[in-house]
């Protein structure tokens, strides 16, 4: 406080009834003194003369009443000033600008007081704050030079100690007199803008939502003072960059908070929000992405419709090359599609994009934002976001795949529950279920574990009662479409077949005594087990511990025992899977033990079906097929009896044990006797599954069975007759009795006069095929007397005229009807017989002839083309059946076999395209030897583009099915080359040089052809990661070594074989994009059933393919010095027959020479044809390929003259001109010594050279690689004349060893180690000259 004037003070003077107040006084008197003032001062009025007062109101701002000890004292004092300032106002009695300024911090310091509302002297505060409000007494401060300070202090303390137990009015008094002091002020300084604004962010916002409330109230009432600051604030923080501010990191949740509480004030910041959106900087471009998206997605937000320049700006970062940024774009799509419908056409746009970026992260976020909306609120996402969703099913990453598929089986059971569920979302679901299913026909074990959970969480939830888990198991098989209900029967049967494996082990654990190798046996089982679990080998140890607890603990045996013995009901199995469960530890993550068998028990644990289950489906299934069909109606189906039969077949396959029951029983023979065909042949297999436990614990329903299955043997349909058969077959014991009286009835009907000439035919068939050794010699005499002679051998006279190639079976004459079964019948005879090779030889004749007929066995042109399709087909089909049993798979000829293949090329469509898939499902259960897959071969040729698409998947799909069954089941070198995808090629090779259209072994037309064929089934092959190219060139080169075994003697046959083989060799070498040398698991071998042994004892290096078909081979491919070399040893091999074929001079113009006879006497033509003239454009190499004339010089510098030279070739005349583009050639030295180069040249680096290139090859490249004076050449030619050591000789005979024939590699050592001198002598001899060139 100032110091006192020097001048006497003014006299006191104080209201009536107060009494003196001074520092002396104890603080109650001083204490009751002051109320008795402050309630005078309370009482007094502005309109009175209250100037005798001011000595008073000065004596009362003394220092020691301002800094009192007592807070009542110092309230008091307080009061008592505030109504000083409002009965003396405008005119306050204080004109010191340092005493006002310590009266108002005085002010601020007891308004702290007002933070506990529950306080004695609250009211006095209150009094106080409400004074101070309605006087606007803090307004005095404008004037005063550190107003800013004050008021910054003063609402510092307002908003820290603002809270819930403050009434509304308390609150108001507070903005009242905070708001003026900012809307009068002369300006606003930053930190009081930033006390302000910080209350509005995090971490305040959420610490003290009071305080939040204050400042939006605040910001609200004077925004249009406080937005030229903001403004200000902004363009200094994101322009310039350069503000002092606490909240300069909480830059764009500033921005958010103030758009929420008034979008007006940011009417100038945002377009500097589309400048930071086109930052180089990548936070800054996802601060603000984040920004805006928050922003735009607000529920009351219409940013996107006032700013659609910065709204198309925001979009353009859904594309935005930060992966970040497009993540957070996505990850507010979800608010966008629930709260602003206008906007979803956008934001589908973009999602339709990213649902394909290439960042992982990315997708699976798009995923989760549909999936999150649509559980909100389905309404929100549309046909085409959910058709996105649907896409990422089959992503890449498993992890997508999983949140695609679980969050549309959370949609579908979320909806799919609801009975009130609208017409329009079950339309947009019930694609859902189908799609769910067909995942299961992925390949990977992750996949196919989340769709049985979904199916048992989801589709069918497991915990649902009974009768409503039955109806969705009902609605679900019956709406579903053909594919998903494979994939569920395929489900099931998974879920069986480890079920299985879960037995064997118990087995192995409960034997008594443990026989010898008992651990490695139990492994062995356990191994199989975990292979149906991710991660094996984990698995393997964790199955190990559980056995081992099981086989010390009766209690969870017994529960296992429950689980797995199939009669249990669901709730039994269900409570003894949670027994089980408690017993392994906590049941989290990390408990990898509990999670393993966990994952164990959902696959083998039935919890979907039961007896009572069985029998409400029975109730649906009469219902909707002798009943008013209310079921149908309910479940909005049409006719689901079928559908539900079907469902009953096939849990009977899998749960046998939940259908043991007399009411089952009944109610399955209620349904024999209707007379709806589909109903009763779905019926009879599910008796086949079940009919085992007939004949032994159920006689009576065994008995009335019976006769019903005998009636549908034979008067019945085909499928009642074929399945009746196998169903008598399982049901009863006294099989030769029962069968041998129907087989008497059936001989009845085995004329075309009856009716029932097919089901006869059908119903003996099978009889032959499940009871061979009983009626096999019985049915022969039928099979040849009356199929054949009476049957297939007899044309009707009646010509029919239809045109058409195909006409669906049941329009058909009856006579071709039964001459179709009848072919099935001998075909189905035999594979009962299974070693009747001799009838099986006659009937692929008789197939075969068939086939070639066109379908018209007899010639006689009596069947119309459709009918001769139908024909074809059956014999090819049948050739095929009967071709499974490896019997007489051996016994089918070569020719039997390419009349076969060519069907795939037959006229008609349906033809070609129902054999290829008959091949397929043959070929794909292993059932056909390798050399059937070669037929798809000839796929190559196919004109419709999607009958060809679908041989190629075919095709991949049996190459994989190959390798898979490889992986799984390593097998013997012998048994590789009958699974081994590779050994296809020889198969194909020698079927397309079979080929009828294949005339001439030159023919251009004809081979180009052939070369589709051979890329549609080589490159498969060759774009796999295990191509090996030195085992593919090494296949085909051995081919041109051997003979065609069909007719070994057959020039142009052999010809066309080694075009073929050459054809495929050239497009191994051009297409080959890696020449890398890998191991492969077996040596090439030829099928011997196609192809004479491989005479080793020569190369064939000529190429038979027309110039237009000779490929050049890449360069640096590591092949010019190999096939350079093969090429002089051709060059030195000594003749050994005429059935040695290689390459003349004209090679390139595709015509062949023989130049070996067979007294081994050289042609006279042989090697002049080689002259050194006729290399003006090309020069052939080893496989086949040409060289272009440019590089001769250089690779002639790689050739190695190792024992003896040539004479020197005559020099040219001067006058003789060179051929236009020739290089010039290099005469020889006219020495006649032989060049030797010395093995001390050998280069250091041999990891460089090519494996195939000889020792001196090598030494000779890198020699030539050493530029040396000419003074030393002299040197170098004494010194390789006298370089004969033993080193060299072995270099050659390792090479040799590894390359050449043994007779060759004799001759060129013997050779090797002769005198020089003895070449150069002899040059007249014959037979020194061919020693010279086989040495050369």
């Amino acid at each position: 406080m100032p110091k006192a004037s020097l001048k006497a003070a003014p006299k006191v003077v104080y209201p009536t009834g107060v009494k003196e107040i001074n520092n002396d006084l104890s603080t109650d008197d001083l204490v009751r003194r002051l109320k008795e003032c402050a309630q005078s001062f309370q009482n007094m009025s502005q309109e009175d003369d209250n100037s005798a007062y001011i000595p008073l109101a000065i004596h009362l701002v003394a220092e020691c009443f301002l800094e009192h000890p007592s807070k009542d004292v110092r309230l008091l004092i307080a009061c008592c000033i505030a109504d000083v300032f409002r009965v003396f106002a405008p005119d306050a009695p204080y004109k010191d600008p340092e005493q006002l300024k310590a009266i108002f911090y005085f002010f601020i310091e007891q308004l702290q007081g007002l933070e506990d509302p529950k306080d004695t002297i609250f009211k006095r505060y209150f009094y106080l704050l409400e004074n101070l409000a309605w006087v606007k007494t803090f307004n005095i401060c404008i004037e005063l030079e550190e107003n800013q300070q004050i008021f910054c202090k003063l609402f510092k303390l307002i908003f820290s100690i603002v809270n819930d137990n403050h009434s509304a009015k308390v609150k108001n008094f507070m903005l009242d007199m905070m708001c003026p002091l900012l809307l009068e002020a002369d300006t606003i300084t930053q930190p009081l803008l930033d006390i302000i604004l910080d209350q509005i962010v995090e971490p305040k916002k959420t610490q003290n939502k009071n305080s939040y409330n204050l400042a939006r109230d605040i910001i609200k009432r004077t925004h249009a003072t406080l937005e030229p600051y903001v403004h200000a604030f902004f363009n200094n923080a994101l322009i310039l960059g350069k503000v002092d501010s606490i909240l300069l990191s909480k830059l764009y949740d500033l921005i958010y908070e103030l758009n929420a509480i008034c979008p007006s004030m940011l009417v100038a910041v945002l377009p500097q929000l589309e400048f930071k959106l086109k930052s180089s900087v990548e936070k800054e471009r996802l601060d603000v992405t984040k920004l805006l998206a928050r922003m735009f997605s607000d529920r009351n937000s219409d940013l996107a419709t006032q700013n659609k320049t910065l709204w198309s700006c925001f979009l353009g970062r859904f594309n935005d090359i930060s992966c970040q940024v497009r993540i957070r774009c996505v990850q507010y799509a979800m608010h966008f599609l629930l709260n602003h419908p206008e906007l979803r056409p956008d934001i589908t746009e973009q999602m339709k994009l990213r649902q394909h970026d290439p960042d992982e992260t990315v997708r699976y976020e798009v995923v989760m934002a549909i999936i999150s909306a649509a559980k909100k609120d389905f309404n929100s996402v549309t046909d085409e976001l959910l058709t996105f969703v649907k896409e990422r099913t089959l992503d890449k990453k498993f992890k997508i795949r999983k949140e695609a598929l679980l969050g549309l089986a959370m949609l579908y059971k979320q909806h799919m529950s609801n009975p009130e569920i609208p017409e329009s979302t079950k339309e947009c679901i019930s694609w859902i279920k189908n799609k769910v299913l067909h995942v299961y026909y992925q390949t990977a074990l992750e996949d196919r574990l989340l769709v049985e959970r979904i199916l048992h969480t989801c589709l069918v939830p497991y915990q649902s009662p009974l009768e409503e888990r039955m109806k969705k198991l009902y609605q679900l098989f019956c709406s579903v479409d053909e594919y998903a209900i494979k994939a569920f029967n395929e489900l099931l049967k998974c879920q069986n077949t480890v079920r299985n494996y879960v037995k064997d082990v118990l087995e192995v654990l409960c034997q008594t005594t443990k026989p010898e190798g008992y651990e490695k046996l139990l492994g062995n089982k356990i191994y199989v087990l975990a292979k149906t679990l991710p991660e094996p080998i984990k698995c393997q140890e964790y199955l190990k511990k559980f056995f081992g607890l099981l086989q010390n603990n009766n209690r969870l045996r017994s529960h296992m025992d429950t689980i797995l013995k199939g009669s249990a009901t669901c709730s039994e199995i269900e409570y003894s899977v949670k027994e089980v469960l408690k017993s392994l530890g906590l049941p989290v993550q990390t408990n990898s033990f509990y999670m393993i068998v966990k994952q164990m028990l959902e696959r083998v644990a039935p919890v979907m079906i039961d007896l009572a289950g069985i029998k409400q489906l029975l109730h649906y299934i009469k219902d909707s097929l002798m009943g008013s069909g209310d079921i149908d109606i309910q479940l909005g189906l049409f006719n689901s009896a079928e559908r539900g039969l079907q469902l009953l077949q096939i849990l009977s396959a899998i749960f046998p044990g939940a259908f043991c029951n007399n009411y089952v029983f009944e109610e399955l023979l209620n349904i024999l006797r209707v007379e709806d065909e589909v109903a009763v042949d779905i019926t009879i297999l599910t008796f086949s599954n079940i009919g085992y436990v007939l004949e032994g614990q159920y006689p009576n329903i065994c008995g009335r069975l019976q006769p019903l299955l005998e009636r549908f043997i034979e008067n019945g349909s085909v499928k009642q007759a074929k399945h009746a058969v196998n169903c008598l077959n399982v049901m009863v014991t006294n099989k030769e009795r029962v069968f041998g009286q129907i087989i008497d009835r059936l001989k009845m009907s085995l004329t075309l006069q009856s009716e029932y000439f097919r089901t006869a035919l059908v119903s003996l068939g099978h009889i032959a095929l499940v009871c061979p050794d009983m009626f096999g010699m019985q049915i022969k005499s039928i099979v040849s007397k009356v199929v054949v002679k009476d049957l297939l051998m007899v044309d009707f006279e009646i010509t029919r005229p239809d045109n058409a190639m195909w006409v669906d079976f049941d329009l058909l004459p009856e006579e071709t009807k039964v001459k179709v079964e009848g072919m099935k019948m001998i075909v189905r005879w035999l594979l009962g017989l299974k070693t009747a090779a001799q009838s099986g030889v006659s009937t692929l004749r008789l197939l075969t002839t068939v086939i070639l007929h066109r379908g018209d066995l007899m010639e006689k042109g009596h069947v119309s083309p459709a009918e001769r399709s139908w024909l074809r087909l059956t014999a090819a089909t049948c050739m095929l059946k009967l071709c499974q049993e490896p019997n007489y798979a051996e016994v089918i000829t070569q020719e039997q076999f390419q009349v076969l293949a060519l069907v795939i090329n037959d006229e008609c469509y349906e033809v070609r395209e129902r054999f290829s898939q008959k091949l397929h499902k043959a070929l794909m259960l292993l059932k056909l030897p390798l050399d059937f897959m070669a037929i798809f071969t000839l796929g190559g040729l196919e004109k419709n583009r999607d009958l060809k698409a679908q041989f190629k998947q075919f095709l991949l799909a049996n190459i994989n099915k190959r390798r898979e069954y490889l992986k799984q089941n390593p097998l013997t070198t012998a048994k590789l080359y009958n699974y081994l995808p590779d050994y296809i090629l020889p198969h194909a090779i020698y079927l397309l040089a079979h080929d009828p259209a294949y005339k001439k072994y030159d023919d251009l037309n004809t081979l180009m052809k052939l070369k589709d064929c051979l890329w549609f089934v080589m490159e498969p092959l060759i774009k796999h990661e295990s191509y090996s190219f030195s085992f593919f060139k090494r296949l085909l080169e051995s081919i041109k070594q051997t003979k065609d075994k069909q007719s070994p003697d057959d020039e142009i046959a052999n010809l066309k074989l080694y075009a073929v083989s050459d054809l495929a060799l050239s497009l191994v070498i051009s297409k080959t994009t890696s020449f890398v040398t890998k191991e492969y698991p077996v040596e090439p071998t030829l099928p011997s059933k196609l192809y004479t042994e491989q005479d080793k004892s020569y190369i064939n290096l000529k190429t038979y393919l027309p110039p237009e078909l000779v490929v050049n081979p890449p360069k640096k491919s590591g092949l010019e010095l190999e096939m350079l070399f093969a090429n002089a040893r051709t060059n030195a091999r000594k003749p050994q027959g005429n059935d040695s074929v290689v390459v003349d001079n004209n090679a390139g113009q595709g015509s062949s020479q023989v130049i070996y006879d067979p007294e081994n006497h050289m042609h006279e033509n042989s090697m002049d044809c080689q002259d050194t003239e006729n290399h003006n454009s090309s020069v052939l190499i080893s496989e086949g390929e040409y060289i272009e004339s440019s590089d001769l010089t250089e690779l002639r510098n790689a050739q190695v003259v190792t024992v003896a030279s040539m004479p020197p070739a005559p020099t040219p005349p001067a006058t003789t001109k060179r051929p236009r583009g020739r290089p010039p050639r290099r005469q020889p030295a006219p020495s006649t010594s032989p060049m030797v180069i010395p093995a001390s040249s050998a280069v250091e680096n041999e990891s460089e050279i090519c494996e195939n290139t000889p020792p001196n090859s090598v030494d000779k490249r890198k020699l030539d690689g050493d530029s040396q004076p000419d003074g030393d050449s002299e040197h170098k030619r004494q010194r390789a004349e006298e370089d004969t050591s033993e080193e060299t000789r072995m270099k050659y005979q390792q090479y040799w060893d590894k390359h050449c024939p043994t007779r060759l590699q004799t001759k060129l050592i013997e050779a090797s180690k002769s005198s020089p001198n003895n070449c150069g002598q002899n040059k007249n001899d014959k037979s020194t000259r061919s020693d010279e060139q086989e040495a050369r």
